[in-house]
């Protein structure tokens, strides 16, 4: 299991309504994906700064599914270069589930 962190450089000025409605139209297609185990969307609107915690099956999945048809994406999109930073998961809290677990490596 890969934690990955993107970073993207809004437009100063940006609104938190205009976030919402970028992000309105790539949610359904991640809700797709069968590598992709959860996503959650952040916004920074004094720093204008937006982005995504991705949970992906392995890394793989991950560059695979972030490689440069998805920059070009969100530079179409947002205007500027994702930022990307993988990491291991090493272990989930869960509180919705009440379960607290140490997915194994990928």
């Amino acid at each position: 299991m890969i934690t990955e962190l993107v970073f993207l450089e809004l437009r100063k000025g940006i609104t938190r309504e205009e976030v919402m409605s970028l992000y309105r139209q790539t949610a359904p297609a991640w809700a797709k994906n069968p590598d992709l185990l959860s996503k959650s969307y952040f916004f920074n609107e004094e720093q204008s700064l937006g982005g995504g915690v991705y949970v992906w099956t392995s890394k793989e999945a991950a560059l695979r599914w972030h490689g440069e048809e998805y920059r070009t994406r969100i530079r179409a999109l947002y205007g500027s270069d994702p930022r990307i930073s993988h990491f291991d998961t090493l272990i989930v809290v869960d509180n919705v589930l009440k379960e607290v677990s140490e997915p194994l490596p990928s």
